[in-house]
């Protein structure tokens, strides 16, 4: 919690801001502008002033109609909420169903065949950030970390971030997870993804690098439904770049 990225809101473990990530032609995406987490709907009162103080104005929700009906929390009028169903279950079952038989659907082995064979799902959440009303907007889903996931790779990847950096921040994800978890009475499960992912000869750091070193950005981008203003607001993070 020591890093200077980190979201200090009470009822979040993985927050942070994504911005202060070195870019592959130099400088640094800008601060303030874009933030990612788990779920928002444990953040108390102070919680949500301390989001608000942040700058966030805007939260892009990324789960399942399953998962928002049962968040029945007040969300201050304040901030929007734009709700992305990111998984597109219904829309597409063939591609999931062995991810949700095999449990590799909570691994990084699926993030690259999601971007591959269901771009506009991720070209619907990263409209809705480039889209956003003037302010941050904070991304998520439940533990922010598989669909969170995926958005920030294809996001961080788009602005031109440094590989090794989107890698990092990937993993600060992973180290926070157990203290995510214990705060709502859970086990950690880190051992079980790992199993999951040597299953299939990698570690769940190397299944991630996999996705990331084959995302094609520019046979994603065809097939998102980005136009050029969203290009242009994702690279620039809606803000001048540093």
């Amino acid at each position: 919690m020591s890093d200077p990225r980190t979201l200090h809101a009470d009822g979040l473990f993985n927050g942070r801001d994504l911005g202060g990530l070195p870019l592959q032609g130099g400088g640094t995406t800008p601060s303030g502008q874009v933030f990612r987490s788990e779920g928002v709907d444990r953040l108390t009162s102070s919680g949500w002033d301390a989001l608000y103080e942040a700058g966030i104005r805007t939260i892009v929700d990324l789960r399942a109609p399953s998962e928002t009906a049962k968040d029945t929390g007040v969300r201050p009028e304040r901030l929007t909420t734009v709700v992305v169903d990111h998984d597109g279950l219904d829309q597409a079952p063939s591609f999931w169903q062995a991810y949700w038989e095999t449990g590799l659907v909570g691994t990084p082995l699926y993030y690259g065949p999601h971007l591959a064979e269901l771009p506009e799902r991720s070209g619907q959440a990263l409209r809705a950030i480039a889209r956003a009303e003037p302010g941050g907007v904070l991304f998520h889903c439940a533990g922010g970390r598989d669909r969170t996931g995926i958005i920030a790779l294809a996001l961080l990847t788009i602005a031109g971030v440094e590989p090794e950096a989107i890698v990092r921040d990937y993993l600060v994800t992973v180290e926070n997870a157990p203290a995510l978890l214990a705060s709502i009475g859970v086990p950690s499960n880190e051992q079980r993804i790992e199993a999951l992912c040597a299953e299939h000869g990698t570690t769940v750091e190397g299944a991630f690098r996999a996705a990331l070193d084959g995302f094609d950005v520019d046979r994603f981008v065809e097939r998102s439904g980005l136009d050029a203003d969203d290009l242009e607001a994702l690279r620039t993070f809606r803000a001048r770049v540093a």
